[in-house]
């Protein structure tokens, strides 16, 4: 859009949200995020969007699908999707909604920085993201006095032809790897190599938060062979760290306190 003011052309930009929309439940969208997303015009969506979430924008809303499968523009291929900038330039306000946060591996920096560079004004929305989400719904406290004072987000994807990244991460505290479903195990073999106990307790967490839900706690040793045996689902998230085995002391609290309650009510 533009427009002339005394002879000189005034071009009028629209907007970018960076929405994060969590990691899946639209009961776990912030209200803010919610807000913008039930009156946005546009929406530019990722794939691991859930439906749930894409029915809070208006029925008449232009939705663009612009994950990686989605029409031939891959995210290492380019920065943002084109028709990002193309309807902002438009001057129309865009709500971009991403997976979980915007800023934690969701590529939201980068297209924060394309944005920056055509001079489009641009807003992050955080969310919350998928290895709070993920270790929250399976009772996995990230962090713990006794036993975990850190936690490293981490990508199980190395760059073609780099060490893979577990050689790299610290060996204390909890260990959180992203879109790694189909490298479990061979992350599991790295962060032993690297000096990791091979009975370091671990878990996988498919589909937090989304229908189908699921979690696998194993080891290190094992977990990769318990998830390929329990057809885990992605996305996913593998958990690494002592504090998977405090999952399983307050699992097994809750069933007994559930157990003790069903049959004081049965007398």
């Amino acid at each position: 859009m533009s427009s002339r003011t005394d002879g000189v052309r005034v071009i009028c930009r629209g907007k970018v949200w960076l929405v994060g929309a969590g990691p899946g439940d639209a009961e776990l969208l912030t209200v803010r995020a919610h807000r913008l997303l039930a009156s946005a015009r546009v929406v530019a969506y990722d794939e691991l969007v859930s439906p749930q979430i894409l029915a809070v924008a208006p029925a008449d809303a232009e939705l663009i699908a612009v994950g990686r499968r989605a029409g031939g523009c891959r995210h290492h291929e380019a920065r943002i999707h084109p028709l990002v900038l193309e309807r902002a330039l438009e001057g129309m306000e865009v709500v971009r909604l991403k997976g979980g946060d915007p800023l934690v591996f969701g590529r939201g920096g980068e297209e924060a920085e394309e944005l920056a560079a055509a001079r489009i004004p641009f807003e992050v929305v955080p969310g919350i993201s998928a290895a709070l989400a993920a270790a929250a719904r399976a009772h996995i406290p990230l962090t713990h006095r006794e036993c975990a004072a850190s936690v490293t987000l981490v990508t199980a994807h190395a760059a073609e032809g780099t060490p893979h990244l577990a050689a790299n991460v610290t060996r204390e505290g909890t260990l959180v790897f992203y879109m790694g479903l189909g490298r479990v195990l061979e992350t599991c073999a790295a962060l032993v190599a690297e000096g990791r106990a091979p009975g370091t307790p671990a878990a996988v967490v498919s589909r937090a938060t989304l229908p189908g839900e699921r979690v696998v706690v194993g080891t290190l040793a094992d977990i990769a062979a318990r998830a390929s045996e329990r057809g885990m689902e992605a996305p996913a998230l593998l958990i690494v760290g002592e504090v998977v085995a405090r999952r399983v002391e307050s699992v097994a609290l809750l069933e007994a306190l559930e157990s003790a309650a069903s049959r004081t009510d049965r007398r």
